[in-house]
């Protein structure tokens, strides 16, 4: 192996990982009720670095299910390639077009007054319940990433999974362990429009490369 083909290898390992990094991030930065949750124990400064665990490792897990799923799939029936690819895009550029209707009626993360006091327990079973019983879940990490990562090649698709594993690491502590300081950020309407806004313009790239790339 000389030293241009490990250059170009590198290249497109960081490539893969980055994408897979960003691809996550976009896709689990959303208001939503699991975000709430974490972010209102964050602030409560309970149980936190449990739930952080059960969220991440719960994309983890879905991802890891997602890139294998998806790559049956495709290795078993190779004409449905075509099919996942348009599909997936589909859904990427759908979304990027409700980020951008987020955008422009821009809501606010609004997290109810601490409690007195959640037990673990029952603080992990909420938490599986908001995780696992989401339906958009599976359309986000399972197909979604799923199929983002197996357009990358069956050498750089677990590339991808690690950059999306990592972005949601990333995101659940950041939001997790910062909960005091960044609520009154997500408090702010124009804060989720910038992030929306983002979101959308990266989803609707990513959506269009996979409809028309190769």
């Amino acid at each position: 192996m000389n030293l241009h083909t490990i250059v170009v290898d590198t290249f497109d390992t960081i490539q893969a990982l980055l994408l897979g990094l960003g691809s996550g991030l976009v896709l689990i930065i959303a208001i939503g009720a699991q975000n709430a949750f974490l972010l209102r124990h964050g602030i409560q400064g309970r149980n936190v670095t449990v739930l952080i665990l059960i969220c991440a490792v719960s994309d983890a897990i879905l991802i890891t299910l997602g890139i294998l799923g998806v790559g049956a799939i495709i290795g078993a029936v190779p004409a449905l390639v075509d099919v996942v690819r348009l599909v997936g895009a589909a859904f990427l550029i759908g979304y990027a077009l409700l980020a951008a209707k987020r955008a422009l009626r821009p809501g606010s993360l609004k997290v109810s007054k601490p409690d007195r006091a959640t037990g673990m327990r029952d603080a992990v079973l909420a938490m599986l319940a908001i995780t696992w019983l989401n339906p958009h879940v599976y359309l986000d990490t399972v197909m979604l990433l799923g199929t983002l990562a197996n357009r990358q090649g069956p050498d750089l698709r677990w590339w991808f999974g690690a950059g999306a594993i990592a972005g949601s690491f990333f995101w659940f502590s950041a939001l997790g362990f910062g909960a005091r300081k960044l609520r009154r950020f997500f408090a702010k309407p124009s804060s989720w429009r910038i992030l929306d806004g983002v979101i959308a313009v990266v989803m609707l790239a990513l959506g269009l490369r996979m409809a028309f790339g190769h």
